[in-house]
């Protein structure tokens, strides 16, 4: 029988942890966890960065609970995958514009910006857009191009490179859907919220650990 990966959602105090987890476990996946332990992250073979709310609120909570130095190791030096969801995905970014000027993780080069849109796009961004997705490997192979998912935001993630976005939106401008950095993955949608699409995802998330 082939093991199961090993996953630990980080709780940080600010995120959507158990419906992350409900949908990872509901896929049969049972080696899950909701943690900020060390030990736990040491030992995942991939991590999960959940989060809704404020940029500043959730950095905050990510240092206070000394999170950076042990984050940086895991993902930058260890190269072990992980997904950011949301604003979990911002925080990847270098600063966010949010309430303020605030520092990012830095793994992936960009800003996170207020949506400025045309009248007749309503802000925040919420509901369901299609998705067009410019790299399928790994995260959207089960996926077809303009699959939609579930979105909630007023900010995005504007990347320097253009090609750690794997996938975007139209919503009156191109809004960053997705993010990857060699094993760092991002996705500004809520797949724990997007049905069907969103158990795709995380299953091509789990199924691309090796």
């Amino acid at each position: 029988m082939i093991k199961q990966p090993s996953i630990v959602i980080i709780d940080y105090g600010v995120g959507n942890t158990q419906s992350v987890a409900n949908a990872i476990k509901f896929l049969g996946y049972k080696n899950v966890k909701i943690s900020c332990d060390f030990n736990d992250i040491e030992n995942a073979d991939a991590l999960i960065l959940p989060g809704v709310g404020a940029f500043e609120e959730a950095i905050q909570n990510i240092k206070k609970r000394n999170l950076v130095e042990i984050l940086n190791y895991q993902v930058l030096d260890l190269k072990k995958p992980i997904l950011g969801i949301c604003v979990g995905m911002q925080l990847l970014a270098t600063y966010s514009e949010e309430n303020g000027k605030h520092e990012g993780l830095n793994w992936i080069k960009g800003e996170v910006k207020k949506l400025n849109l045309s009248r007749e796009f309503s802000v925040p961004h919420v509901g369901w857009n299609d998705v067009i997705i410019k790299s399928k490997d790994p995260l959207f192979t089960k996926n077809t191009d303009l699959s939609n998912f579930y979105f909630d935001h007023s900010f995005y993630f504007d990347c320097y490179d253009e090609q750690n976005v794997i996938a975007y939106c139209d919503y009156d401008i191109k809004v960053t859907a997705a993010v990857q950095k060699g094993n760092i993955f991002g996705v500004q949608f809520h797949p724990e919220k997007s049905h069907n699409n969103g158990l795709k995802m995380f299953r091509d998330f789990i199924n691309s650990i090796s």
